[in-house]
């Protein structure tokens, strides 16, 4: 693995981070006081969802590596957790190349110890913000072939980026750098399936300093706006990649897809 970043910043450790509080969430350690409290206040439903929402990433993954996609830029990655989305592609694709990109200094900091690529692979980390897609796309450019299909994978982020923000602009713009035959995959919390709880959740957020904008189904679907959904299209996280049999009462208030590039 190589790094492609900055200096680190210092870590704030008197502010929750999403990043580390979505660790918390999925039981790990590597958070502060400051976000276990706003997870703590969360509603018991939030770790449901967390555990859901990573389902659905490793499901996607898997999915695109099978489709012969072996080029993946992950923004938003978040603290390792095991398995990694490079984890899962490389068992099935020795040889993919990924780009991961978060803009907390802890995840850099975790990203050198755990994100050990195979050896005929290559993992990257790159410490950057969605809101800077230019500066991520110039570092990415690096590693990644953009002549070639990408699997972009916005996990859980877009939530954190407001309309005043250009969340869908920011998306469009990302995209538009990407050959055809790419893909895009996106989950995003739901405001339309349980408000009450959404808005439950939102108002816990903002107690810890974090701005957290739940979208509906008609404002998730714009970020796919120009692109093929491929099956079963927008649907739940529960519900994503998951056989008519094995499927689990939705309870993860969380919208997800995959789309292609045409």
């Amino acid at each position: 693995m190589t790094t492609d970043s900055p200096p680190p910043l210092e870590i704030d450790t008197s502010k929750a981070h999403p990043a580390r509080v979505y660790d918390w969430l999925l039981g790990g350690k590597d958070n502060y006081p400051v976000d276990e409290a706003v997870g703590e206040r969360l509603p018991a439903e939030a770790r449901d969802a967390a555990r859901q929402n990573r389902q659905f990433m490793h499901r996607a993954a898997a999915w695109l590596a099978r489709q012969g996609i072996d080029q993946f830029l992950d923004i938003g990655t978040g603290i390792p957790t095991q398995p990694n989305l490079h984890q899962i592609v490389q068992e099935i694709v020795p040889t993919a190349k990924v780009v991961y990109t978060d803009n907390d200094p802890i995840v850099l900091r975790h990203a050198e110890a755990l994100l050990i690529s195979s050896d005929e692979g290559v993992t990257d980390y790159i410490q950057a913000d969605v809101r800077e897609p230019d500066s991520i796309v110039r570092h990415a450019r690096r590693i990644l072939d953009f002549d070639r299909p990408i699997a972009l994978s916005l996990i859980a982020l877009m939530h954190f980026v407001t309309d005043e923000q250009d969340a869908h602009g920011i998306v469009r713009n990302l995209v538009a750098t990407l050959p055809p035959g790419s893909h895009l995959v996106l989950s995003h919390a739901a405001s339309d399936l349980y408000p009450e709880l959404a808005a439950q959740v939102t108002a816990e957020y903002a107690k810890g300093g974090i701005k957290l904008g739940f979208r509906s189904r008609p404002e998730v679907e714009r970020f796919f706006d120009g692109l093929d959904l491929v099956p079963p299209g927008l649907v739940t996280a529960t519900e994503w990649g998951v056989p008519g049999t094995d499927t689990v009462p939705e309870g993860s208030g969380i919208y997800a897809a995959v789309a292609r590039v045409p």
